[in-house]
């Protein structure tokens, strides 16, 4: 999709409602649903590689906070009921699965929503430093952006801005976070690997972050759903499919390609700085200005 091809997307900014949770206050909610500006599914789901009845959905989004929380000290209350200390607004952080028996224990299943909604000057930290999560909502196709305003549709555009060997390093860090776990010494499914001979979720995952990180670093972008015949390796990986030696093969073949995007001088050694802070300042001034 071409820059100038980002429109805003007038979808849902109804999140779920509050919980005993540090950073899912009502107000924390109310927060994020006065000021989004771009919300999209993140998880397998978007990636091509979800298998159906397995997956729990992902979603990411961008918030603008008012400005007491930025030019004052004003906090939010600590989850619910507000038992804790109050908190500065980062987020608003909420999975269904809490619902259920086991609280914050409970891990997502099929059908279970995990959304998180930034504020931006939290986002913007974290995708300047390269963080392959939350880059990955600004290349979300249409059809998978739940909301998008002017403010997020002018960041979308701006994508590029954010490519640095800073990238480079911080998905090389989630790859090997995720390298780690393929054998099972730290796997949260036992019962995959025991089926397989190693963890094929954090299998899958490792590999897609070393495509999906090449492909930023090259090209400025990243294609989604993983392109073909990408994503049927993917899947195949995921399934159990393809033996645990030639995973780890490809897995390695992707760190070394990382490793080399990550020192060469062909990759900007920053991103663009400057463009991203002009950004956030028109943002917020206007947001605030509208909220009069």
């Amino acid at each position: 999709m071409r820059a100038t091809d980002i429109r805003p997307i007038a979808g849902s900014t109804a999140l779920p409602p509050g919980y005993p949770h540090p950073h899912a206050s009502p107000e924390a909610r109310a927060i994020a649903e006065a000021g989004m500006i771009l919300r999209a599914q993140v998880g397998s789901g978007v990636h091509g590689t979800a298998v159906a009845g397995q997956d729990d959905r992902d979603e990411l989004g961008i918030c603008l906070e008012p400005p007491r929380f930025i030019t004052g000290l004003a906090r939010v209350p600590n989850g619910t009921g507000g038992l804790g200390p109050s908190v500065p607004f980062e987020q608003y952080e909420r999975h269904t699965a809490w619902d259920r028996t086991g609280g914050v224990a409970e891990r997502s299943g099929a059908g279970d929503l995990d959304v998180v909604i930034y504020s931006a000057r939290k986002w913007a930290r974290l995708a300047l430093d390269g963080n392959p999560t939350v880059l990955l909502v600004l290349f979300v196709p249409d059809a998978e952006v739940v909301f998008r305003d002017a403010a997020g549709a002018e960041l979308t555009a701006g994508a590029h801005r954010f490519v640095s060997r800073l990238a480079a390093t911080r998905f090389l860090g989630y790859l090997h976070g995720q390298h780690e776990q393929v054998t099972g010494h730290s796997s949260r499914r036992p019962e995959v690997v025991a089926a397989h001979g190693y963890d094929t979720k954090h299998a899958m995952h490792a590999l897609r972050l070393g495509l999906q990180g090449a492909e930023l670093l090259t090209t400025g972008r990243i294609t989604l759903p993983v392109p073909e015949p990408d994503r049927a390796y993917l899947r195949a990986v995921r399934a159990g499919e393809v033996p645990l030696a030639e995973v780890l093969a490809a897995i390695r073949a992707a760190e070394a390609r990382l490793e080399a995007l990550r020192d060469s001088p062909a990759v900007p050694g920053q991103p663009d700085r400057a463009w991203v802070d002009d950004w956030l300042h028109r943002s917020y001034l206007g947001f605030w200005t509208r909220a009069r």
